[in-house]
């Protein structure tokens, strides 16, 4: 059972002993389950290796990513989660957050006739989880809509596997390549087309959070590109600013547009836009 990628490795069984489990997410290179049992409600999330393809490159490192990320929730003094390894690559557990992400939440405001706006509130709650980390003195790397999860009580941002700002072990460590393209920043993806990697920062979190409220409040990304463009293509796109002329409503809309400026030194930063929200 621990060798076969459809079902969760022994170690985990073991560690957990679930009474339920789901499985939540199967792409490629990564799996994540929702698990309740005894010991309490978890996501576990399992990596291995992505093999080459015609269309696609080998991807070593999504076997890593499990295991950086508890090194990552580790550095940042999380407790009530493990992390290790399994026979295609690494594993962790960590408690299960209830709610919806940002874009699901948000979805009555999408539809053409509808009459509900964006609450501020909800983007505060966003704000407030990255400015936690951006003060640990960490870049995510990775903010899009779906690592918001919008629980009762507050936001949670999740994901962290490519977080940047301490030491991770090396045998777990990758270099950052950039993330989902419709929510990196033109800093981001020029160094990648250039280099093939880059250096997350918490201004290009910002910029990934503005793309982020902006979709989730429109529908619309901010680049213009085509769907099915290359990714060298989208991120030249990215690299060059060529924004689409949407707007999300309202002063909302104005706070997003400041996140989404070109140069890095132009944006608000966390703490900023915080205090914007809250005026709203």
């Amino acid at each position: 059972m621990s060798g076969s990628l459809s079902e969760l490795p022994i170690v985990v069984l073991d560690a957990l002993m679930p009474t339920s489990q789901r499985l939540v997410l199967n792409r490629r290179g990564s799996m994540v389950w929702e698990v309740q049992g005894h010991r309490g409600h978890y996501a576990v999330k399992v990596g291995y290796p992505i093999e080459a393809t015609a269309d696609w490159p080998a991807q070593p490192w999504t076997a890593l990513a499990p295991a950086r990320e508890g090194a990552v929730l580790h550095r940042l003094g999380f407790d009530d989660f493990a992390y290790g390894e399994w026979e295609h690559g690494t594993w962790n557990f960590q408690p299960w957050h209830e709610g919806p992400d940002l874009y699901r939440l948000w979805e009555p405001c999408r539809s053409e006739d509808s009459s509900v706006a964006p609450h501020s509130s909800v983007a505060l709650g966003c704000v407030e989880a990255l400015a936690e980390l951006h003060a640990k003195g960490w870049a995510h790397g990775d903010v899009q809509p779906a690592h918001f999860i919008v629980g009762p009580e507050r936001t949670h941002l999740i994901d962290l596997a490519l977080a940047r700002g301490g030491h991770v072990p090396e045998g777990y460590d990758f270099p950052f390549r950039g993330c989902l393209v419709h929510y990196e920043a033109p800093e981001i993806a020029r160094s990648v087309l250039a280099t093939g990697e880059a250096e997350p920062t918490p201004e290009a979190d910002i910029y990934a959070l503005g793309a982020s409220l902006l979709i989730s409040a429109t529908g619309w990304r901010a680049i213009e590109y085509s769907d099915d463009a290359p990714r060298p293509v989208q991120r030249e796109a990215v690299a060059n600013g060529r924004r689409r002329p949407v707007k999300a409503p309202g002063e909302l809309g104005e706070l997003i547009e400041a996140m989404l400026s070109h140069a890095p030194e132009d944006r608000p930063t966390i703490y900023e836009v915080g205090k914007a929200l809250s005026c709203l």
